[in-house]
């Protein structure tokens, strides 16, 4: 998105020039899905695909915030008011007002409004973590503009508060964390137990990740992820009555087969075991990624949709489609969804020379099942949330 054309843009919604532009970007997760609230492991990486931001100062207290993207009004709040917005219309300002709110709670200087005007170019719906971007965009900004003394990962918590406390949907850090800590060309593979992280680059030689959007709209605060959040935790409390651990991630796939009569319930049994086992796949396709083994990353990034889908029961037939249909191109290393599931988007690892193919056999086949067209998009793995 053109720089000039953002300010541009401010200009005509507000009347005024503008200050500064930010970009936030969205993320793709390689593996490790519904891993991170459950204390294990995840690969994401930060995508050119995201949100920009067109700031500028007032000299009120006034928040005017107006998007691109939705064909609606400016939506106007005081710095002071801290009430989450339940109208459908002005549900997504609560991104921007959760992290406003809670940086004014630790720092002072937060002194005055702004404009901001906020254009994505992430596909709608995509499950590419458009909220998590907003969060840190706003993160950013004011730690900019007003000169708090806040770092990156502080403020990835509060991005994770925001959502947790602000929206109500009960997600894990690795979103955040990915939008503001992104590296270009690498992944960042972390524990979200101790958020440990280490950049480890994304050397995929002939092969290329091609992200495959749905275009099933979803909302994740009205799906059944609140639902797997609070089926994890009660296994996990079943199983600590003979363990003393802290998170279904601190259990190898032994540990959770010996224990795992304590549960006793399959949907709870089926719901932890994904999240113990994914994590054990997201360590081994780390460590297939440093010893150069592209084919057994891609081999695990498939056994990661089929236990989503068994285990987890997050896929639904259009990212089922997409993976299996991915699954018999030619030149295809692995395939899955990703995100919170339920529609959103799926990736695949495709041979360079085979990806044009690629999008035109596996979108008649969606097109076919599905009866209208998945989006298909080019990911380039780039820095997080910044001034441009």
């Amino acid at each position: 998105m053109n720089k000039e054309e953002l300010l541009k843009k401010y200009e005509e919604t507000f009347n005024e020039k503008a200050k500064d532009v930010f970009f936030s970007p969205g993320r793709i997760n390689v593996i490790g899905e519904h891993t991170d609230y459950n204390g294990g492991h995840v690969f994401p990486a930060a995508i050119s695909l995201g949100v920009y931001g067109v700031y500028g100062p007032r000299e009120d207290k006034k928040v005017r915030l107006y998007s691109g993207n939705v064909d609606g009004e400016i939506v106007e709040f005081d710095i002071d008011d801290t009430t989450a917005e339940k109208d459908e219309d002005r549900f997504w300002a609560n991104y921007f007002k959760g992290m406003i709110t809670y940086l004014r709670e630790k720092y002072n200087g937060i002194d005055h409004g702004f404009n901001l005007y906020i254009e994505a170019n992430l596909p709608s719906g995509s499950g590419l973590s458009s909220s998590a971007a907003i969060e840190m965009l706003m993160g950013i900004i004011l730690k900019d503009e007003f000169n708090l003394d806040v770092d990156r990962v502080s403020l990835a918590k509060m991005g994770q508060r925001t959502e947790n406390e602000f929206v109500g949907l009960n997600s894990g850090i690795m979103d955040q964390f990915a939008c503001i800590m992104g590296k270009k060309d690498s992944a960042i593979f972390l524990d979200c137990n101790t958020l440990k992280y280490e950049y480890m680059p994304l050397a995929l030689g002939d092969y290329e990740i091609i992200i495959m959007a749905t275009n099933k709209p979803h909302t994740l605060a009205d799906s059944a992820y609140n639902d797997r959040v609070a089926e994890c935790g009660r296994a996990l409390k079943k199983l600590q009555q003979k363990l003393d651990i802290k998170a279904l991630g601190e259990l190898d796939n032994d540990a959770f087969d010996e224990y795992s009569y304590l549960i006793n319930d399959e949907t709870e049994i089926k719901r932890a075991r994904h999240a113990v086992s994914e994590n054990q796949r997201t360590l081994r396709a780390t460590q297939a990624m440093k010893d150069g083994d592209l084919e057994k990353l891609g081999r695990l990034i498939n056994a990661s949709h089929e236990s989503l889908h068994y285990d987890y029961e997050v896929t639904g037939k259009e990212l089922d489609t997409l993976a299996e249909a991915s699954w018999k191109q030619p030149g295809v290393l692995g395939a899955r969804m990703i995100g919170g599931g339920f529609g959103g988007s799926a990736i695949a690892i495709v041979k360079k020379s085979e990806a044009e193919n690629f999008k035109k056999n596996v979108g008649k086949i969606y097109r076919d099942t599905i009866g209208y067209d998945a989006s298909f998009y080019d990911a380039e793995i780039v820095d997080g949330t910044k001034r441009i």
